[in-house]
């Protein structure tokens, strides 16, 4: 079987013109955490998000994209979306680049662009659309896009994938 291939930050804002998607493009330093991305784009207008890619107990994958400042009770989720033994855990870095085509700290909802159809539940924080902008990798953790949620979705739509809007805040774990 020949290799997929597998798009880079410059293909894939190619791909967002080529559709029409206005957007502004950052370069910074490295960021593997929430924290650290705060530090290299914490004023950029718009919601900051966090990338969760987690399979369930049979294998099938789901891309979670929630406000950063949620703490998601992961267990909740799993159970309320049917997922297979009711929770959730981390997919390895391997699975992550086999599926999205993408590095640790890389994770984005951008990356279903290199995704098989059907291959990957995608799940949005129904948040994301208190702003004006959202700000997702293209690809690659030392650069972010700045782009409509709606513009977001209607991509990803493009690319053929089903979208699951949640109130993510429903989820979040409590203070013990």
């Amino acid at each position: 079987m020949p290799p997929i291939a597998r798009h880079t930050s410059a293909t894939l804002r190619e791909a967002l013109t080529a559709l029409n998607v206005p957007f502004h493009h950052y370069q910074h330093a490295p960021v593997f955490t929430v924290e650290e991305a705060e530090q290299v784009s914490g004023n950029q207008p718009g919601a900051h998000i966090k990338n969760l890619f987690v399979r369930d107990k049979a294998g099938a994958f789901t891309l979670i994209t929630a406000l950063t400042h949620r703490r998601l009770d992961l267990n909740a989720l799993a159970k309320h979306v049917g997922a297979a033994g009711n929770r959730f855990s981390f997919a390895n870095p391997e699975q992550l680049l086999e599926v999205l085509g993408v590095l640790p700290g890389s994770v984005t909802p951008l990356a279903l662009i290199n995704a098989t159809l059907g291959s990957v539940k995608f799940i949005c924080d129904d948040g994301i659309f208190a702003a004006a902008l959202v700000n997702p990798h293209p690809l690659i953790n030392t650069e972010t896009l700045g782009l409509a949620p709606a513009d977001l979705l209607r991509a990803i739509s493009h690319w053929g994938h089903g979208i699951e809007r949640l109130d993510l805040g429903l989820f979040n774990r409590t203070a013990v």
